[in-house]
């Protein structure tokens, strides 16, 4: 019996829930959150499409219960809040980092060892506290940023082509935010043929663009961040650990000197399977694609210093 539990019920984590449930990806899904009725009433919801959908996991809502979450495989953690008004970045980052310290020390109680999948943002540097606080094998601690950022590169690469996004190959490294991104267009195919074959350059800059302010483009269309997808790319992720795929997608992880960069969590391609990320992929970068991972991983640092100067590390 395998069990995933899924810190906090917002959009996202609903929507995470949501799918490993209803593709079947553990048998027992529990959401967790802080506001009392949020988690229960979604999952009554979810549980009430299980004979609509057909589905037979299970889903259980609690109020900040860790007990319920005990002897979890799998833990995606979504917790935080959005910058409000007058909201500082570093503001945000200290309340952030904060949530999530507590939620990972109360999750790591009743489940030592599981794995972590982050959401939370700053998700990079999420991702970072939580490896620096916890202290437990950077396998087992994977930001999720790159397997979403992949898929929108992958949906505008589909649109711009008119193909089927399930026959295009592409990938985003680097941090996950609107500038430290990098979709490496000289690897994007449509079924082994390369994109600068069937598109002008300026389409695929058009493309790589679009994706870097993927999300900024749905917050504005929205009036709030993005949730489906965001949600789906949570599942697909925990859907490779649990089972065992070997997929390899670009996860925030902890470097120790590969790609230049040492104590720094960051988008790089790794091959997910049981015991989490089992294995680096080297994309052997250009000279290029080196100075702006190069320029992404400073960016990424500046927002970890942020930790240092509020102590949460």
């Amino acid at each position: 019996m395998s069990k995933v539990t899924v810190v906090g019920a917002g959009n996202v984590g609903a929507t995470c829930a949501n799918v490993l449930a209803f593709k079947e990806i553990a048998d027992e899904v529990v959401m967790l959150d802080v506001k009392e009725g949020v988690s229960e009433g979604k999952a009554m919801d979810m549980n009430q499409t299980i004979q609509l959908l057909g589905f037979d996991s299970r889903i259980k809502g609690v109020t900040n219960d860790y007990a319920a979450t005990a002897n979890s495989d799998v833990v995606v953690v979504t917790s935080g809040i959005p910058r409000k008004p007058g909201m500082t970045r570093e503001e945000l980052i200290g309340v952030n980092a904060g949530i999530v310290k507590s939620v990972v020390e109360n999750i790591l109680k009743y489940s030592p060892d599981a794995i972590l999948v982050m959401i939370s943002n700053p998700m990079d540097t999420m991702t970072y506290l939580t490896a620096k606080v916890t202290g437990l094998p950077k396998h087992r601690i994977i930001g999720m940023g790159g397997a979403l950022d992949s898929s929108r590169f992958k949906y505008y690469l589909s649109e711009a082509l008119g193909v089927n996004a399930n026959e295009v190959e592409g990938m985003v490294i680097g941090g996950h935010g609107d500038t430290t991104m990098i979709p490496v267009t000289r690897l994007a195919n449509y079924k082994g043929i390369p994109v600068s074959e069937l598109l002008t350059q300026e389409t695929i800059e058009k493309v790589a663009a679009d994706t870097m302010v993927g999300g900024a483009t749905l917050t504005g269309l929205l009036g709030t961040s993005a949730w489906y997808a965001p949600g789906a790319a949570g599942a697909y992720v925990v859907e490779s650990i649990l089972h065992d795929q070997k997929r390899v997608m670009p996860c925030s992880i902890m470097l120790e000197g590969e790609y230049g960069q040492e104590d720094i969590c960051i988008g790089v391609p790794v091959v997910l399977g049981r015991k989490g990320w089992e294995k680096i992929i080297d994309l052997k970068l250009t000279a290029d694609e080196k100075a702006k991972f190069e320029a992404s991983a400073l960016a990424v640092r500046k927002t970890n210093n942020v930790l240092r100067e509020t102590g949460a590390i």
